[in-house]
């Protein structure tokens, strides 16, 4: 059959369908195997939540890297996205509960590495061991696509794609807990016993698809794929420290883009593809994929920025803390005794955001009910797109997610509104991550599950790498200075991990323009407006 009557064919029913479906189950036994499912699968949110709400406070344990401390949340999406494609496809080969698990257990050592290490290498070493984790989400939609009953595969999708609420509504609150607490590195140590708790579950609550892709695996085109969106996403992440434009860097972004397109050609020409590249050039799958490449640069950018620049200390903080460091030091090294009416203190630009947050406040007052929105309209959107159809929740998540992006940029930067609009967020944020693996799933045929949607987590890593990456050069070109004058004698210096606000609005401006450009792409879509199958058009 080809490609194009294989996504077209919306209706045939499907006479083999031997998977290991829990058709006759109890509902006790198939709500018990997708809430494990979603559980195990949400250590990549969690540690998301966690870690990204933390950078202020994982900083400090780096001198020296300064705005590149992002690349703690860099190194992840980077890993995953170009790990995710050849995981999933041999979770369709190799078997979906085994490369589960698998993943796990990398999670679980990375963790172990950065919690133990004081070596900034050694700890981006131990974040990408556990960016196998985005990869537990792909396999997951394909063991949901494969156990639960066609009629709760929707359902399971959202459920899935925004938890069972402990990444949503606990995750911030234990982070914030841990850390103020203790020390970050508490965070990694909680993430290690939770996966090394949960591995045995899995085994022994979650069946295996029955499955299997009889196809050895295209190693090559795995490796083109991995490595020419490893070398574009390195571009774009160090593009601002290394010069957009300069030779050097340019050749990062030219290889990459090489292996890419030597990757189309190979796949054109090869038996058996690591991924059909005419099936992901059809519409029904191509323009889900544009979609949620501009859609998660919004991921990143609310990701990073808010909760940085709410536990930012605010001008009048920051201005007391240098005039208390200056009579420090005076005393400790000079003998001086200053009054603070002598040191006379001027931020250059002035900001009027910052307010100082603990993470555990942050958790509390804007955190938790993102989250509990995010896993709730997760759910919605699944209701919805089994009963109305998954493009609907996917065009209000993408509407409201610029109409935050446009209160961001023009509204004060006060932590009781970046709690509304973190609310708003979080609803976009449970109808988009349901929406989209559905649409994925209601388009392609089930031997090709684990690759797209292991392509679709590709684009979103990507997504959330370009915001990340974009918010980071802003922030990059608008730094502060603070000068300091004591006694008729003034020295200026930069002060280190705070940035000037106008590099917080363009990167809302940018997160507004890639939201746009994701919804015009979405209006083009003309699946998905009818009601959910859970895939049984194959």
């Amino acid at each position: 059959m080809s490609t194009a009557s294989t996504v077209e064919g919306a209706g045939v029913s499907d006479s083999t369908d031997d998977t290991g479906r829990l058709d006759g189950a109890s509902p006790r036994r198939i709500w018990s195997v997708l809430l494990v499912i979603v559980l195990f699968s949400e250590i990549a949110p969690t540690q998301y939540t966690m870690v990204a709400a933390a950078l202020q406070k994982i900083a400090p344990s780096f001198p020296g890297v300064g705005a590149n401390i992002t690349w703690t949340m860099i190194a992840f999406g980077l890993v995953g996205a170009s790990a995710s494609p050849l995981i999933g496809k041999m979770s369709d080969v190799w078997g979906k509960k085994r490369l589960f698990l698998i993943c796990g257990v990398l999670f679980a050592v990375g963790c172990l590495l950065s919690a133990l290490t004081s070596n900034w290498w050694v700890f981006l070493a131990g974040r990408c061991l556990q960016a196998t984790a985005i990869a537990t989400a792909v396999v997951s939609y394909g063991l949901i696509r494969d156990l639960l009953p066609r009629r709760l595969v929707p359902v399971g999708l959202g459920l899935t794609a925004t938890g069972f609420g402990f990444s949503a509504a606990l995750a911030p609150l234990l982070a914030g807990w841990l850390v103020d607490n203790y020390q970050w590195r508490a965070m990694f140590w909680f993430l290690f016993g939770f996966t090394v708790l949960m591995l045995p579950v899995v085994a022994l609550v979650v069946p295996d698809s029955k499955l299997r892709v009889r196809e050895p695996i295209d190693i090559a085109g795995a490796a083109l794929l991995s490595g020419g969106t490893a070398l574009v996403l390195i571009y774009i992440d160090k593009g601002q420290d290394w010069g957009w434009g300069r030779p050097l860097t340019l050749l990062w972004l030219i290889g990459g883009l090489l292996l890419l397109a030597v990757f189309v050609l190979v796949e054109l020409r090869v038996r058996i593809p690591v991924v059909d590249i005419r099936l992901l050039a059809h519409p029904r799958v191509s323009l889900v994929l544009i979609t949620a490449l501009f859609t998660s640069c919004m991921v990143g950018i609310q990701g990073y920025a808010i909760a940085y620049m709410v536990q930012t200390p605010s001008e009048d903080m920051l201005r007391g803390t240098i005039v208390n460091s200056t009579i420090d030091t005076a005393a400790q090294q000079y003998k001086l005794h200053l009054l603070p009416q002598a040191v006379r203190v001027i931020i250059d630009p002035s900001y009027s955001y910052g307010d100082g947050l603990t993470l555990l406040q942050f958790a509390v007052r804007i955190a938790l009910i993102q989250g509990l929105l995010g896993m709730i309209f997760g759910v919605v959107a699944g209701l919805v797109a089994r009963r109305f159809g998954p493009w609907y929740p996917l065009i209000a998540s993408v509407v409201i997610l610029a109409g935050v992006g446009v209160a961001e940029v023009f509204m004060p930067h006060h932590w009781g509104l970046f709690a509304l609009t973190s609310g708003f967020f979080g609803i976009a944020f449970g109808l988009y991550y349901a929406a989209a693996p559905t649409l994925v799933v209601e388009a392609v045929p089930q031997e090709q599950q684990g690759i797209s949607v292991g392509v679709l987590g590709v684009m979103q890593s990507m997504g959330v790498a370009i915001g990340t990456a974009a918010i980071t050069a802003f922030l990059n070109n608008n730094p502060l200075h603070a000068q300091v004058s004591v006694a008729g004698q003034t020295r200026t210096a930069p002060i280190p991990q705070v940035f000037g606000e106008h590099g917080y609005v363009l990167g809302f401006w940018f997160a507004v323009a890639t939201s746009v450009i994701g919804l015009l792409v979405a209006l083009f879509m003309r699946h998905g407006r009818t009601p959910a199958t859970g895939g049984t058009a194959f």
